[in-house]
């Protein structure tokens, strides 16, 4: 398998502010507070996490189960 990638981009769904964010290896991030806006960000039905909703890769834990660290959620 290949290395993990541990950078997402999270963009905001009300206002669209998006920032690069490092994803937590151990477990998943279920909250996140906007930048912009300072709404607070939670996964949508199905998803584990912030980052499988609104971010640019999947977390650890989708990359590790797909075997592929680039897979789109």
């Amino acid at each position: 398998m290949s290395e993990l990638n541990l950078e997402s981009v999270l963009t905001c769904p009300r206002c669209g502010f998006a920032r690069r964010e490092t994803m937590p290896v151990d477990a998943c991030q279920f909250f996140y507070e906007c930048q912009g806006c300072k709404a607070l960000l939670t996964p949508k039905p199905g998803d584990c996490c912030v980052f499988c909703s609104y971010g640019s890769v999947c977390c650890p834990s989708r990359q590790r189960a797909a075997g592929d660290p680039c897979a789109g959620c």
